[in-house]
């Protein structure tokens, strides 16, 4: 048992979301480096542990405060792993999912950012949706079982867009609805709530898809010189 973080929850797989009419056409062309580099590291990695197996989890997997690893009781939460775990995946599917996500909107806003920031704001979602999720299985006591997912980074990517591109026409391609990207990330947002006060779909870190957004909001928010933070010199 893996605890996932699914880029698009709730949804069958066939319900993935896609951009139209993008006024930055390009971003279909050539991927950014930054962009380029997150999905190939995370299709290797994922390659690796095909070859590897369970040690990938029990030493890379985001495991819950105090808890052994339930692969052979060997020790659980290590430092490190508020990275690692946004580089492993359960699934093709799992993976799939989040680099068509990474890949739809990275190469816009990394275009927007500048690799560096582009990094960092993907890096500050991973480790903020990791902490969100340390600190609700120690508030619920949860299974000591490890979680994986790149969809942390990919969920504050999202958030990132839509503050930068609200009015960006975004479509589920089932059913075809189209939406602004301000509205989507707002729904999934509140979906992801209600999911995950609710319980009703397991194995899936909602915290910490939520955590992963609020790193983002707040990195952006420091940039920008807004609350919570003062105003840059």
């Amino acid at each position: 048992m893996v605890e996932k973080m699914t880029g698009l929850p709730g949804l069958p797989p066939t319900r993935l979301i896609t951009v139209e009419r993008l006024k930055n056409s390009d971003v279909f062309g050539n991927l950014p480096p930054v962009t380029r580099g997150l999905i190939l590291a995370n299709v290797a990695v994922y390659l690796l542990q095909q070859m590897v197996g369970d040690p990938m989890i029990v030493y890379l997997g985001l495991w819950p405060l105090g808890t052994a690893s339930v692969y052979g009781g060997m020790p659980g939460f290590q430092p490190w792993q508020v990275i690692t775990y946004g580089f492993l995946h359960g699934s093709v599917m799992h993976i799939f999912v989040n680099m068509f996500a990474l890949y739809m909107f990275g190469g816009q806003l990394e275009r927007l950012f500048g690799p560096r920031r582009f990094l960092n704001l993907y890096l500050a979602s991973i480790i903020t949706a990791g902490l969100s999720q340390l600190a609700y299985a120690a508030f619920t006591g949860a299974s000591p079982y490890p979680t994986i997912g790149a969809s942390g980074g990919v969920f504050g990517v999202l958030l990132a867009f839509a503050m930068y591109f609200p009015r960006q026409t975004i479509v589920l391609l089932i059913p075809p609805i189209p939406m602004p990207a301000w509205l989507f990330v707002t729904l999934y947002g509140a979906l992801e709530l209600f999911l995950g006060f609710s319980g009703m779909e397991v194995n899936v870190a909602h915290f910490a898809h939520l955590g992963g957004m609020l790193g983002a909001w707040l990195l952006i928010q420091y940039w920008r010189g807004r609350p919570p933070f003062g105003r840059r010199r």
